[in-house]
């Protein structure tokens, strides 16, 4: 196992600390239906990543080059326009947590360059290999730490029971929640490129990682990105469902909102475990994209400019640095720059899809890999879907 822990580390962000957790605050277990929908409809786009790595040795960026450059040149762009506030959204959240959780006196743009130097020197010193262990570690640690949370939860809960009539939200500010909620759920589609990279090279370092491990590798860091999702939607429903206290929309105020009130709700001695679950749950994105950002953008300038040198380390320093001047100079407008590089992630989810399925059709997977008849139509359906759903996103 490996690149599917990965792809459930970059995964289990603010998507789930952040919005499972508001669902369950706002409407207990209403939108289990949404959780499972978004999921089930794309899980194939994501799942077609380590299937053509499997089938052809090669990431997704290299099938995009052979359809045509234009597409690998569409995929640059894409993630130009919106890594470094992605990036720098997720650093300052974590940075958020580790202040909080420490009591430190020292400053959140301080947290946030000690973290990406911990990060960097994690991605430098062990490179692929250290990533993939650290990652284990992590995910295994966030896992236990959410379940005892909401075990914990559960024993303790003094508000209204469970309530596990689904909602279809029908209001304005219902519907934008559920859209958000939805587009980030569990991940940005992109991810399927990132994981096709983490694939190829999990096979290089590990011997027995054969192509049939892709796939068991990859469902059970899907599946286990959705139990995640459930377990903090479960904590938001048990701890704040019914409570008049509001919440920050921002991620950072909004993650401190969180351990705050489960403290309030069930003493001073669940603030680590909450801590580190909170904690854990954002390190591990902000470590997962600072590595797959820099190796998707290394791999994308080699093809398009038939660069031999392998570029990955110069994108980390150029991403790390572009962070820290958005922290430096742009924090005020922040929300505005995240909402932007969200916006386009959640509208070119079309286009990974269509893309995706285009690729695993076509002559250059080979017919044992490539989708059954059932995986077709469903995946047709999920086209559709998200096409609508974005139509519905940009009437809304």
């Amino acid at each position: 196992m490996g690149p599917g822990l990965l792809f459930a580390g970059a995964a289990i962000g603010v998507s789930h600390l952040v919005q499972s957790t508001r669902a369950g605050a706002d409407f207990s277990l209403g939108l289990l239906w949404a959780l499972f929908i978004v999921h089930f409809f794309k899980y194939p786009f994501f799942q077609y990543g380590p299937r053509y790595a499997a089938a052809t040795g090669e990431s997704l960026l290299d099938g995009y080059k052979k359809i045509g450059k234009w597409a690998l040149a569409l995929y640059f762009l894409i993630t130009f326009a919106t890594m470094f506030t992605i990036q720098t959204a997720v650093t300052i959240v974590t940075a958020g947590l580790a202040k909080s959780i420490l009591g430190s006196s020292i400053s959140l743009g301080s947290w946030s360059a000690i973290i990406l130097v911990v990060c960097i020197g994690i991605l430098r010193i062990g490179q692929y290999k250290l990533l993939d262990k650290a990652m284990k570690f992590i995910i295994v640690l966030l896992s236990i730490s959410t379940v005892a949370a909401v075990i914990m939860a559960t024993s303790n809960a003094n508000g209204p029971s469970i309530s596990w009539i689904q909602h279809f939200p029908i209001e304005g500010t219902e519907i934008a929640f559920l859209i958000a909620f939805m587009g980030w759920m569990p991940a940005p589609l992109d991810i399927s490129v990132w994981h096709s990279l983490w694939a190829l090279e999990k096979q290089k370092n590990t011997k027995n990682f054969s192509s049939k491990n892709m796939l068991m590798d990859f469902n059970i860091g899907f599946v286990g990105t959705l139990f995640l999702g459930i377990t903090f939607m479960l904590l938001g429903a048990l701890v704040m469902y019914g409570s008049p206290e509001g919440f920050d929309s921002r991620a950072g105020i909004f993650a401190q909102q969180l351990i705050d009130m489960y403290t309030s709700s069930l003493g001073n001695w669940a603030y680590l475990i909450i801590g580190l679950a909170a904690f854990t749950t954002m390190f591990s994105t902000t470590l997962t994209t600072l590595d797959a950002s820099p190796r998707s953008m290394g791999k994308t300038t080699s093809l398009l400019f038939n660069f031999k040198k392998n570029n990955y380390f110069v994108w980390i320093i150029i991403l790390a640095i572009g962070t820290m001047i958005i922290l430096t100079f742009f924090i005020s407008e922040m929300g505005m720059l995240v909402k932007i590089a969200t916006i386009v992630s959640f509208l070119t989810a079309p286009f990974y899809a269509i893309l995706n399925f285009v690729l695993i059709r076509s002559k250059h997977t080979p017919k044992a890999w490539q989708p059954s008849k059932i995986m077709q139509i469903w995946s047709a359906i999920g086209i559709v879907f998200l096409i609508a759903f974005s139509i519905w996103y940009l009437i809304q």
